[in-house]
Formats: C-alpha cells, structure tokens, sequence
C-alpha cells in the first residue's frame, strides 16, 4: 500500500507495547495490511548472523538491561559501561550491534518494529510513527492465560508487572530516557483493549499520508 511519495524514502512504524497487551499481533497486521516487513525478535537474529554468534545468545539478552553492578559503573545513567567488559557478547556490544541492523534495514524499507527501542534508535528518521499499546493490567493477565503461560490469574498478573519493569529498566539504561510508556514519547498511544485493530491502522494511515 502506497502512503506516501516516493521521493520521501522509506517509512517507519516502531511500536513499544506492555506485555500481554497485544502488541505482536497488532505489528504483524499493521505490517500485513501496510505491505511491509515486519521485525521483532528476528532483529537479534539478523544481528547474531552477522557477528557469527549462536542467536540463541542474543535471545537471552532480549530486553533485559545489564546487571545492577554493571550499571552503577555507568558514568552516567544510560551511558554504556565502556571497558568493564571485553567480552564481545556484553549487553553494551549486543545493544550497539543491534541498533546498526535496525538502522541498516530502516535505511533499504519500510517496515514495522517491535520493541528494540527503535523508536530511539530512529528517532532522526523523517517518515517513522512510534506507537506504544497498552491495557489494563487485567485484560493483560487473561490474555497471557490465553496464550498458555500459566492458568494462574495472580501469576499472569505477576508475569505482565515483571515483565513491563524489565522493558522500562531495559529502555531507559540504554537510551537514557525515562520516558517508557509515557504518552508524550510516541507519536500514538493506543489502549488495545478498547480501540480496534482497525481504528489503529486508520490512525497509522493517516498519519503517513500527511507525512
């Protein structure tokens, strides 16, 4: 689908999302129904091949920021921790690797990304839409039932708090920001469970035509 002209390049739509909150699925359609790719974790992936690391390495770093004792040799908060480690596969290394695929990929087409702070890894970039999804920490809960976590209500409540605390943790270590999930960092910010699919796509359309 053609949303805007040639001469602008390729765009962009990153989506941050709280966990449980249906922001996979709401990636996949939008990148199905805009005919573009689609990323999330394949980002690591991608980053993996190319170092010739197992991917399963990078997997296990997935938005989790460094230790607490890596962090507070940070000189700054956010800034990485620069020869604490040598090890190629620190999560400093694993983040700078990352955000050079991510930008590499965005620089060839247009597509959606999940996660990955690529909202702040392309910030500078002129066609992009960052989109946070999220929803009350119930509606949560029951879809990580639904899709076989657990069948304990209070443990997928617990599951969903955990893992939102890691994406913030991991978001603001390496962007220096403290501003995950809050609405005045995204271009749009959608409650899932009370907007369409549907409405939401409208919304991304509209905004990459007037871009």
């Amino acid at each position: 689908m053609e949303v805007s002209g040639e001469d602008k390049g390729p765009f962009l739509v990153v989506i941050g999302r709280e966990y449980g909150s249906g922001g996979r699925r709401i990636g996949k359609m939008l990148a199905d129904a805009l005919g573009v790719s689609y990323y999330d974790r394949s980002l690591l992936d991608k980053a993996a091949s190319r170092l010739g690391y197992n991917p399963d390495i990078f997997a296990s770093k997935d938005e989790r920021r460094p230790s607490f004792m890596r962090s507070i040799l940070s000189f700054t908060y956010g800034a990485p921790t620069a020869n604490i480690s040598e090890a190629p596969m620190s999560p400093e290394k694993i983040y700078e690797y990352q955000s050079r695929v991510i930008k590499d990929i965005c620089s060839k087409e247009s597509c959606v990304i999940v996660g990955r702070t690529a909202d702040y890894v392309m910030r500078d970039h002129p066609n992009v839409v960052s989109l946070f999804i999220h929803a009350p920490i119930e509606v949560r809960a029951r879809n990580i039932i639904s899709r076989g976590e657990t069948s304990d209500i209070e443990q997928a409540t617990e599951i969903a708090n955990r893992r939102d605390r890691e994406r913030e943790s991991y978001y603001n270590y390496f962007t220096n920001r403290k501003s995950w999930g809050r609405a005045n960092n995204y271009s749009l910010s959608f409650d899932s469970s009370r907007i369409s699919d549907e409405a939401i796509l409208k919304s991304v359309r509209d905004i990459l035509i007037r871009q």
